[in-house]
């Protein structure tokens, strides 16, 4: 038996953090706003005869190999290992594989995660609603990063498309955003700045200062707020300057959340950009390093990507993909 999986990365564009319970709740109209894009992650499941599972990672070139799932160790390959032991899979090959960098802030690690939990439950014959699949990616990555994840970096591996991501006392929602790919995507400039980042470090500081009260992380996640509502007018209106201003106030107040969300290198990034038409920038997921986007008027686009690209960053070009978690068993 074979089975090929695959889920996309995402962008997201405005209100990231927010989605780590419990900061929603203390903020109303909280909500996030993300693009699946088409840097994917892929899985491949293989049957072995020998009943062994062997887990294979090509963008880091490890390998583990054990007799049964129950004594795989959890040291290497984390995310692989917890979850092949989760379904119980035996006698099969994992091999995955990533189209965008390692630690890029893209979510790469969460679209693995929802492809290699689809495969998975495929191959053990489970079916599983939406939200029991998201409950799984989301916990077991906990369990990896050993601080609290969000909720939003699963759902454009899942579902794929533009959304708002609405966070409540009364759970959490995905709406789909009306809006041609197309013009989002050719507005877009999406860049590696070459430095890998921990997501985990940054959110956990930010969440631990916005629960002691600090005053300044307090009203930094309400400008965040208010920017993502603003934001999402402005993106069902197809206005791309007021997309452009919200990015830009977005991005000021959550440099403002913790040391190390900027780096020299991104801020340098972001003003070449800035000075070759950028609209707007700011780095992607919890900062620190990973990739920046920018949001640039179409006739500029290139011009901003040949900046950062002389700039050390590579750009990394990608069209926004409506298409989410993709299983096939052969």
């Amino acid at each position: 038996m074979r089975i090929d999986s695959s889920a996309p990365t995402r962008i997201d564009l405005a209100g990231g953090t927010y989605d780590i319970w419990p900061l929603y709740l203390f903020h109303d109209h909280a909500q996030t706003l993300n693009v699946a894009i088409s840097l994917r992650a892929h899985v491949t499941l293989t049957s072995r005869r020998d009943y062994r599972v062997v887990l294979r990672s090509e963008d880091t070139g490890e390998e583990v190999e054990a007799a049964d799932p129950s004594v795989l160790r959890t040291d290497r390959l984390p995310l692989l290992a917890r979850l092949v032991k989760h379904f119980g899979a035996r006698g099969l090959e994992v091999h995955t594989r990533a189209e965008s960098p390692m630690g890029a802030g893209i979510a790469g690690s969460s679209a693995l995660n929802v492809a290699l939990t689809g495969a998975l439950a495929a191959w053990t014959g489970r079916t599983l609603s939406d939200e029991g699949l998201l409950t799984i990616a989301m916990n077991v990555e906990a369990q990896v990063i050993k601080v609290p994840t969000g909720v939003q970096d699963y759902r454009p591996a899942l579902y794929g498309g533009i959304s708002a991501v609405e966070l409540s006392v009364a759970g959490v929602e995905r709406v789909a955003l009306s809006l041609d790919p197309l013009a989002l995507e050719r507005r877009l400039v999406l860049a590696y700045t070459g430095a890998s980042r921990n997501s985990g470090i940054n959110n956990w500081d930010v969440m631990m200062r916005r629960i002691n009260g600090d005053t300044d992380v307090v009203a930094a996640f309400d400008v965040i707020r208010d920017a993502t509502v603003a934001m999402r007018d402005a993106i069902e209106q197809q206005d791309w300057s007021g997309v452009a201003a919200s990015m830009a106030t977005e991005w000021q107040a959550r440099k403002r959340l913790a040391p190390g969300v900027t780096t020299r290198e991104i801020d340098t990034l972001l003003e070449r950009a800035r000075f070759s038409g950028a609209l707007a920038g700011k780095a992607c997921g919890a900062g620190g390093g990973g990739c920046l986007v920018c949001v640039v008027d179409p006739d500029r686009k290139a011009e901003v990507a040949a900046t950062l690209s002389a700039g050390g960053a590579t750009v990394l070009p990608f069209k926004v993909e409506s298409e989410g978690l993709v299983v096939k068993k052969s």
